[in-house]
């Protein structure tokens, strides 16, 4: 399993992290320790296969001159009947124009796609917590309302993790590529 991902600049990681760790805190959800080494990051698509190296290579080559550009995360919201707790961000042109893009120029990948990430069903968000009981969500969403606080981010990276483990415990999925972008 591959997920590519947009990441974020270093203020807007450390401030999502900072979320993560309130929750944890609270003891309402420890999603950092869930997964080793976890980066805030909006999912662009996952795909159960992939020739790694030609999907590296021309990654590599597309988002050669893509500029960061940026988002502003307002909303607070939750996937039904999966306990998960996430921003989303303002859904732009801009952003939706991005995501559509890299369907396009990877259509030679996209029967391998999982359906949930193409243009059309995309919904983009930034994971906070996951597989909450209906009580602790409601307590995750109380506390990130109670912040009341918009984050001005920039999306600076796209990434490749790769699944190596999913133990019970805790997942191991590892960044294999990074790509900034100028």
């Amino acid at each position: 399993m591959y997920w590519v991902i947009a990441l974020f600049d270093d203020k807007t990681e450390e401030q999502i992290k900072g979320i993560w760790k309130e929750l944890a805190v609270k003891n309402i959800s420890y999603y950092e320790e869930e997964i080793n080494d976890a980066r805030p990051h909006i999912t662009l698509g996952s795909y159960t296969e992939l020739d790694k190296e030609a999907y590296i290579e021309s990654l590599d080559t597309f988002y050669e001159h893509r500029a960061p550009f940026s988002i502003t995360f307002n909303t607070v919201g939750s996937f039904l009947n999966f306990g998960t707790l996430f921003l989303s961000p303002t859904v732009t042109r801009e952003l939706l124009e991005f995501h559509a893009s890299h369907y396009d120029h990877f259509h030679s990948f996209n029967h391998q796609a999982n359906p949930l990430y193409l243009p059309d069903n995309w919904i983009p968000h930034c994971t906070l917590a996951n597989k909450l009981s209906p009580e602790k969500l409601a307590e995750g969403f109380e506390h990130c309302l109670g912040k009341g606080d918009t984050i001005e981010a920039e999306i600076t990276d796209i990434a490749i993790i790769e699944l190596i483990d999913d133990s019970e415990d805790c997942m191991e999925a590892p960044i294999i590529f990074t790509k900034s972008l100028r």
